[in-house]
């Protein structure tokens, strides 16, 4: 009986069970017949959104093969130009060709059309916001401004897709490309012929680079003048604009000169005076067009002159400048304390190069965030790390730091200067007007002489060895324009004056790179410039006890006696140099490794390879010489605590001789490294 009423109540049970899966499944069948036609619409739309983005992928793709194919191509012609020993055109020059063929077939020979069947040019707005809302039957789509179309290509639109696809965001310039090349340009500075001319160069680079700023900005007014009065200027074109111009073709960049300088060997000297203007110039000229920007008079007409706000833009251009560079600075050297109190990091040389190599480019990325110029911070940390940083790293680390920066520089450089020949058959809205084109060309090659010229006239009443005329002539044959030039003037093409400075500015750089840069041999054999020089031989020649300056030389002593101790594992230990009540602090803050006599050499601004024979251990007043048998012997009256002007002259005329062992200094014996005695009568 019990069993009975169990297999009925189980029955009872089961039935219910599934009239209520059967409703659910009838009430789930009326909902989806229901709701179908919206799912079918939102699953074509969900399958049409997906394809677009496959071929936005695949397109995206292909732009970035087409970069790397032109990379790729100006590699193998430059090998070939290398083994054919061509110098009548450099690499950039070359990758500027290939860019400008790039550029001429996707303007003319693919057509890319668009989708613009529902394309809406009803919608009229009083701005431009960079990004719309969209509500389209409930749903909400968000677009993206992609830059002004002019009113007589509105019509043809459909086929500007690809040449859109292959202009970058001017930001992709400053955050990505430009950091490894002013980085690499700070970190391989050579600091024996910096220093040597370091007066002659900050001459150059921050007066010269303001005179030929206003020169050629006062010029181009004129010139726009001139147009307005003949009817040749189609907008606004303001005194600001002109001086705007001035500031960004005045940022040098003689690579191709250089790079044949480096190879041929020409005068340390010429070639310290053209690198080291040209590196720091750059960062001039980026901190002087920010201030020019940045002029706001007081009023409803921007564009008057004011006192009071030129000095803001003058107070401006000191602040920004002088706190980007103590940005890198403190940037370098907290690196270099990371470095020095984590030594045990060397034994792990991948993490130690991956800090450096973020550390490094931070510094642009917390300049920009600050307000600061990036630009100036990534070339002084790039400094910085070389002279303090770079002693702490294993030689490994050392090795691989150098060819990594080198690397990026070299790929970004051509990147850029392909992208320029691109840029002159895919940018969408340029502006050439002869009359403004030639009048740029003058004002750019007078603005240089204004600047060669005069202050190297000045710098001769000071200098020991003259600029000579025919270095003059070099210098100003040299005055290239490139990368800087050109990233600069992308960053902003809004308005009519700018679209006409950018479309110019091209011009300008193919003109330098390809006609003065391809000209350099003829220049220096019309100027008779020596080629071939030993630059060691040089320097034996000359003293560089009494061409540094006074300031450099009380640098120079503090930073040998108190501020390597403490940054790198090099220099004298702080026991040594800090007065005898300081000794616990001093033996607190040394390196263990500053007393050691042995360990990993440390390349100090030089590529040495150790060979057999004597080695002098010169630490400050004692020299420990030992051969090849292992033997030594010591001499002098022990360590005075202070730098001596022959410790300078060692560092910066000898520099290519030493090695760093640890706080200790090795000088090899070269058959040239004493230098002859000089007559009384030399000057």
């Amino acid at each position: 009986m019990v069993f009975k009423v169990t297999v009925h109540v189980s029955w009872k049970t089961t039935r219910t069970l599934w009239l209520v899966m059967l409703v659910s499944l009838c009430v789930s069948i009326t909902v989806c017949r229901a709701s179908s036609p919206q799912e079918e619409d939102s699953a074509m739309e969900n399958i049409v959104t997906e394809k677009k983005a496959e071929e936005s992928h695949r397109q995206d793709s292909v732009d970035l093969l087409i970069f790397i194919l032109l990379l790729t191509l100006t590699i193998l012609t430059i090998w070939l130009f290398k083994h054919r020993r061509f110098r009548f055109l450099h690499e950039t020059g070359l990758a500027m060709i290939y860019g400008l063929i790039v550029g001429v077939i996707l303007r003319y020979a693919i057509h890319l059309p668009r989708d613009v069947s529902n394309v809406s040019k009803s919608c009229y707005v009083n701005a431009s916001p960079p990004t719309l809302l969209i509500n389209v039957s409930g749903k909400f789509y968000e677009y993206t401004l992609k830059g002004e179309i002019s009113a007589n290509e509105v019509k043809d639109v459909q086929d500007n897709e690809m040449l859109r696809k292959v202009t970058f965001d001017p930001e992709v310039f400053f955050n990505i490309l430009l950091p490894p090349i002013i980085f690499h340009a700070g970190y391989s500075l050579k600091r024996r012929h910096f220093f040597r001319n370091m007066g002659s160069i900050l001459a150059f680079a921050f007066l010269g680079t303001v005179i030929s700023c206003f020169f050629i900005g006062l010029l181009m007014y004129g010139c726009v003048t001139l147009m307005k009065q003949v009817g040749q200027l189609h907008g606004d074109f303001f005194f600001t604009d002109c001086l705007f111009f001035g500031a960004i073709v005045s940022a040098t960049d003689p690579v191709t000169v250089l790079a044949i300088f480096n190879e041929l060997h020409v005068d340390a000297d010429l070639y310290a005076l053209l690198f080291g203007e040209s590196v720091l110039n750059d960062a001039v000229a980026v901190v002087l067009s920010s201030s020019i920007v940045a002029y706001q008079p007081q009023g409803d007409n921007s564009h008057t002159f004011e006192a009071m706000a030129l000095l803001k833009s003058f107070g401006m251009f000191l602040g920004v400048f002088s706190g980007s560079f103590a940005l890198g600075v403190a940037t370098g050297v907290f690196t270099a304390l990371i470095s020095f109190h984590f030594y045990l990091l060397r034994d792990f040389q991948l993490l130690e190069t991956a800090l450096f190599f973020l550390m490094s480019w931070s510094t642009f990325l917390l300049a920009e965030a600050c307000g600061f110029t990036g630009v100036v911070s990534v070339l002084f940390c790039g400094i910085t790390q070389a002279h303090y940083t770079y002693n702490n790293l294993s030689a490994e680390s050392q090795d691989r730091t150098k060819q990594l920066f080198e690397l990026l520089n070299f790929l970004a450089e051509n990147f850029i200067f392909s992208y320029m020949g691109l840029t002159l058959f895919t940018f969408q809205n340029h502006v050439f007007n002869p009359m403004f084109i030639v009048g740029a060309f003058l004002a750019v090659f007078l603005g240089r002489a204004a600047n060669i010229y005069p202050l190297s006239l000045l710098l001769n009443l000071g200098r020991r060895y003259k600029i000579r005329s025919n270095f003059q002539h070099m210098m100003m044959f040299a005055g290239l324009r490139g990368a800087m030039t050109f990233a600069l003037s992308i960053r902003d093409t809004a308005t009519y004056a700018r679209r006409m400075m950018f479309s110019t500015t091209l011009l300008v750089v193919f003109f330098t790179v390809w006609i003065c840069g391809g000209g350099t041999m003829q220049m220096l054999s019309c100027q008779r410039i020596r080629v071939g020089v030993d630059s060691d031989q040089d320097n034996s020649r000359r003293s560089t006890k009494q061409e540094s300056a006074w300031l450099f030389r009380i640098w120079y002593n503090f930073d040998h006696n108190y501020l390597k101790p403490i940054l790198t594992h090099s220099g004298p230990p702080l026991t040594a140099t800090l007065p005898p009540c300081c000794g616990p602090l001093a033996r607190f803050l040394t390196s263990p490794q500053a007393y050691e006599n042995e360990g990993q050499l440390k390349d100090d601004d030089s590529d040495l390879i150790l060979t057999d024979g004597d080695i002098n251990l010169t630490y400050g007043d004692i020299t420990v010489s030992t051969d090849a048998s292992g033997s030594h012997t010591s001499s002098g009256l022990g360590y005075t605590g202070a730098a001596t002007s022959d410790d300078l002259d060692r560092e910066l005329v000898y520099g290519d001789h030493e090695l760093v062992m640890r706080g200790t200094r090795l000088v090899l014996p070269m058959d040239d490294s004493e230098p002859p005695k000089r007559s009384p009568n030399c000057n």
